[in-house]
Formats: C-alpha cells, structure tokens, sequence
C-alpha cells in the first residue's frame, strides 16, 4: 500500500521553521566561533598532500558544542617530545547559517560544504580546532530535510601554515604559539614558573634602557624540585633590538609568580641536544640546508634516509 498523498514530511514552511528554530537555539545555547577555510596552495597530486596552506579568511557564526562535560579524546598526555594534548570536539551549525556566511564565498562551486582540513578558532579557550570529518545526514531527515552539518574535530597542529585572516586575535595567536622555543631552567624551592606568564631576562644592564627579552611560557614540565623545561612563544626585546632571544646562564624572572631562575641551556635548531653546533658535511653540497636538517634527517651516512643493508 503507498504512503498516504495526502500528507507530505516535505512541506517547504515546516522545514524552514525548523531551521528557525535551530538557528534560535544555537544561538541560545552556542558559542561564537569563527569558521577558517583552508586555501591549498601547492597541492601534491602524487602523494595527494598539501605541503602549503594559508588561511586567510575568517567567518564569526555560531555553533553548538556537542561536548558538554569536556573535551574528547585522549586528553593531556606525556610523551618522549613532551607535553602532548588530543583534545576533540563536535560542533554543529545550521546549513543555513554556513551556506549564507561561507558558502557563498566557496571555492567549491559544485557542492560547498564544511570541508576536512579547514579550522574553527573557539575564542572561549583560544584553541584551533581541525575538521577531520563532516557528517551531514545526523539527523536523518527530519521533515525530509538535513538543517545541520556535525563536525568532528581534533585540536589543530600548527605547521608553518600561513595566518591572514584579519582577525587580530586569531593572526596573533597563531604568532604566539607558532614558534617555541624551549629553554631549561633552574630553579630554587620548588618554584616553578606558571604556564602563560610572562618571562624576562635582562641581557645587557650597562645600556639605558636595559636590554630585556622576553616570552610567554606556553608549556612546563618539571623533571625535579629545581630542574624544570619551559617553551617560550612570542619573543619579543625592549630597549633595543639587539637582543633576539634568551641566552645561557642568564637569570630569567616570571612577572605573575614573580620566581626567578638560571637559565641552564637555550635549544636551538642550529645544535643537537647537548648544545653542539651540527658539524657539516662537504658531501651534502649545500652546508645550510645540511645544518638545518641534520636535526631530522641523517646526512653523514651515504643514504640519509636509511638503508636497512648498512648498519649504523
């Protein structure tokens, strides 16, 4: 027996007052996010990667936080690299609201949807998140229709992406933690300094104004009472340029706890992990790009990418 003509799951003003009332509630009960297409600008159709990709555009809609007690995922963890976060999120957002701020602008012509790869920047935690997948049948047809997109997303890992989007909050937060610099300190009494400080080392007192450098602590962990590792982002001097960065055995004072410090060593991708230059290389026939890599990649032996028949 067909289904009843007479009553129809696909009249146009249910839906759209469905819609409404999703766009209603999100609004209510969602945050403010700003939604970050990805721009690939150098794609690789052999190994189907994208070595380059900017970000410069920005859309401020809202969305919900399908995660209400917490984030997701494996949470904070400790790991050989150090401090290791894998926080995910679901979010969702009307089909509407997407289609009238980003998808008019979609370089996808065809079928513009939220796309894998692309960001969401939550201000509430400054956190990027990365789409790593978009279902767009949950719910399943309400009404004949599909009002929302749910994503699901890990937390973003920069990697030398480019940020100009415009927004000073999102293109300066991508400045702070983009680069980090890790530095062991050495302290007294078990006062460590506080992750999202400020840190500041006087370089040079003879100048007036003195020579200052300093950055703010992203990440700490401890190793002793005394001993503990920080990674500083947005370095920045006062005084003078002439200094760039935080320098060996130099004391380096916090501004919100107020500790104080020796700095032990200063890493630098120009040393390995004793503080040893990298020595070159004269087969590797170009000396900068050997110095660089050889923190990644094994340039003494005949095959820096390894061959199981040698043994090393």
């Amino acid at each position: 027996m067909p289904r009843n003509v007479y009553f129809s799951q696909a009249v146009k003003s249910e839906q759209h007052l469905y819609e409404d009332l999703i766009i209603e509630s999100l609004g209510i009960y969602g945050q403010d996010v700003y939604y970050i297409p990805r721009t690939i600008v150098n794609r690789d159709s052999v190994l189907n990667d994208d070595p380059a990709s900017t970000f410069d555009d920005a859309y401020l809609m809202e969305m919900y936080i399908d995660n209400p007690e917490g984030f997701d995922g494996a949470g904070d963890l400790y790991s050989k690299f150090g401090l290791d976060i894998k926080d995910e999120a679901t979010f969702i957002v009307s089909r509407r609201r997407w289609d009238d701020k980003v998808g008019t602008f979609s370089d996808n012509v065809e079928n513009p949807r939220p796309m894998e790869g692309d960001l969401i920047f939550l201000p509430m935690t400054n956190n990027f998140f990365e789409i790593s997948f978009v279902e767009d049948e949950q719910p399943f047809y309400q009404l004949s229709n599909l009002p929302v997109y749910t994503m699901k997303c890990s937390l973003f890992e920069y990697n030398d992406e480019d940020f100009e989007t415009g927004i000073v909050d999102i293109d300066d937060n991508v400045s702070q933690v983009g680069y980090q610099l890790p530095i062991d300190v050495t302290i007294s009494g078990g006062t460590h300094f506080e992750v999202g400080e400020i840190v500041r080392q006087t370089v040079d007192s003879s100048v007036t104004p003195n020579v200052i450098v300093f950055g703010e602590v992203q990440q700490r962990t401890k190793s002793s009472d005394i001993l503990s590792k920080i990674w500083v982002s947005n370095i920045g001097t006062t005084g003078s340029n002439l200094a760039k960065t935080f320098t060996q055995g130099g004391t380096i004072t916090g501004d919100t706890s107020t500790y104080s410090g020796t700095i032990a060593k200063v890493y630098s991708d120009l040393t390995d992990t004793t503080g040893t230059s990298w020595s070159t290389d004269e087969q590797a026939q170009n000396i900068e790009f050997e110095i660089d890599a050889d923190g990644f990649i094994d340039f003494s032996e005949a095959n820096p990418f390894g061959d199981p028949s040698e043994t090393y």
